[in-house]
């Protein structure tokens, strides 16, 4: 290594354009709650040789598996697998899918040895079937390790961490699709004026977020992704979120207004994020980062596990061409009396991802089968979840996204109680658009998360939630669903009453009024504001209505 403690891989001239070495060279921190700050700060951003020996230090603590490739097992492999080819000869492992090495200052010897850590990391682990991200880490990592060797055995403790409750890379197809789509259900809920951005311009705005790594594993200048990676390494998977929710923010203010530079938003994204350093600094990107304020760690768990579970179940577990969002909602076979295709596109654009697949099924029209609550809850029942459509005499038209099936109403015995999750959300359409989520998402402070152990204890994985406590017969192994009001400690009940029906009326949306009431002749309704999602009245506050619609969510190919 030279003075500046740069090895033979990097290229000098370059690095120091991009990171100059300025910072301390010591750290005597110990406490996890402090070097997560300093990692936040930057503490050791422009100090290449500590930034060296705090990679060493964090990746040494990562807990592994038994069996886990060290350096002396590179040395042992390497010439056999690389054998008498020349490394910038030798393909890239399967896994990687395409993913370029990024240069990240690396001088050509540099990029070989990503080459061979790759082929001798697939060689290793044969279980890697889906890991795009890897070029960019072992680049990184290389930086800080003495040798090839060394860097190997770093990138392997990273991918044979066994700590359940630390995500660090994705490393199959179906991991890295739930990533994706819990991307799009976050910037769904936390960055609403790019998400409506990119629906209006993309053709298929699941295609643009299942971009989301490659902004941070590729795109990113040298010096962000760094920075990136020393929170990474300190807090988890959770940063990459936040940090990827950033760049979609920033993004958004950059281009909002603007005419896209090209027909193509996803690589409007890339282009952005290359050139980053035009708009914002690694310092405001995290900062903007860290003020989002986010689903706890064991809520984004759950939503992972959900989408996961839903890939599953459509057999969606190796790569394959996504169906384009839009076509979910064809012009040819949709017709509702209430709202036109391109209403139904912008309600499919707000829900979660591990449904926007599906079609639209119609369960209930108060046109075809009357104006019965009764009809009503017999269309529906068997359905999780539904969305309801009213429009009302005056041509208003509002609705709700309900995420629980209504037959959960009969756990309580004839009396009106409420269930539901925080997915639930309500709208309007007419005049305006407006949607109205769960409080609790814009106020976190209003809750302080419950232990993951206590919810997903055999005896609490039930979602009723009553105005009187009731206990739950659900089957243990059942998913405890994401934003259960039972994983937070809410103030008062008032802001978790989702849905509730009873023979005579049905309610969306609870205390200090409710967002919708509906009678039960399915004529009358009113609506106000409720505590559970803050919303103003989503149409005339009383009102007579025209038509009703419940409609289910049906996948392809149960067609």
């Amino acid at each position: 290594m030279d003075s500046l403690g740069y090895n033979c891989f990097v290229d000098r001239d370059k690095m120091n354009t991009a990171i100059q070495d300025l910072g301390p060279k010591e750290l005597s921190c110990t406490e996890l709650q402090e070097l997560k700050q300093l990692a936040r700060q930057g503490y050791w951003a422009h100090s290449h040789a500590l930034r060296g020996k705090v990679y060493q230090r964090l990746i040494r603590d990562i807990p592994c598996r038994t069996v886990t490739p060290d350096a002396s097992v590179y040395s042992d492999i390497v010439g056999k697998i690389v054998g008498k080819h020349s490394s910038s000869s030798l393909p890239l492992p399967e896994f990687v899918d395409n993913t370029q090495v990024p240069s990240y200052c690396l001088n050509a010897r540099g990029e070989d040895a990503v080459r061979k850590i790759l082929l001798c990391i697939a060689n290793q682990f044969p279980d890697i079937s889906f890991c795009p991200a890897l070029p960019a880490v072992v680049a990184l990592l290389l930086h800080y390790s003495i040798d090839e060797a060394e860097c190997f055995e770093k990138a392997c403790r990273i991918l044979a961490c066994n700590d359940p409750s630390k995500k660090l890379i994705d490393q199959s197809f179906l991991a890295f699709e739930s990533s994706c789509m819990t991307f799009g259900d976050l910037v769904n809920k936390y960055c609403q004026a790019a998400h409506k951005l990119m629906v209006a311009v993309s053709e298929d705005v699941l295609q643009v977020y299942a971009d989301w790594q490659r902004w941070l594993f590729g795109e990113l200048p040298l010096n962000y992704f760094a920075r990136v990676f020393d929170v990474f390494l300190v807090e988890g998977y959770k940063v990459l979120y936040r940090v990827a929710l950033a760049i979609l923010k920033f993004f958004h203010k950059v281009r909002a207004g603007q005419p896209l530079e090209s027909d193509n938003v996803k690589q409007d994204i890339r282009t952005f994020v290359k050139d980053i350093a035009k708009t914002v600094s690694p310092e405001k990107l995290l900062e903007k980062a860290f003020a989002i304020r986010l689903f706890s760690r064991k809520e984004i768990q759950l939503l992972q596990m959900a989408n996961e579970k839903a890939l599953k179940q459509k057999g969606i577990t190796v790569k394959q061409k996504r169906q384009f969002v839009h076509l979910a909602v064809h012009a040819e076979n949709f017709h509702s009396e209430i709202v036109s295709v391109k209403e139904m596109r912008d309600i499919w654009s707000w829900i979660p991802e591990r449904f926007a697949l599906c079609q639209p099924l119609l369960l209930f029209s108060s046109l075809q089968h009357g104006y019965s609550l009764t009809r009503f809850y017999f269309q529906c029942e068997g359905h999780e979840p539904t969305l309801l459509l009213i429009k009302t005499t005056q041509k208003e038209v509002c609705g709700a996204y309900l995420s629980t099936d209504w037959s959960e109403r009969n756990k309580f015995g004839g009396k009106l109680g409420f269930f539901g999750t925080g997915e639930c959300f309500v709208f309007r359409l007419q005049p305006e658009v407006q949607r109205y989520e769960w409080v609790v998402i814009k106020h976190p402070e209003l809750t302080k998360p419950v232990s993951l152990e206590t919810t997903t204890s055999p005896s609490l994985l039930g979602r009723s939630m009553s105005l009187s406590s009731s206990s739950s017969s659900d089957p243990a192994d059942r998913l405890s669903p994401f934003l259960a009001t039972r994983h937070f400690n809410l103030p008062s009940k008032t802001e978790s009453m989702f849905m509730a029906g009873g023979n005579d009326c049905l309610i969306i949306g609870g205390g200090g009024g409710q967002a919708l009431y509906i009678d039960g002749d399915l004529n009358r309704g009113r609506t106000g504001h409720c505590d559970t999602f803050n919303n103003q009245p989503l149409c005339s506050e009383n009102f007579l209505i025209a038509a009703v619609e419940a409609w289910g969510f049906q996948d392809p190919d149960t067609q």
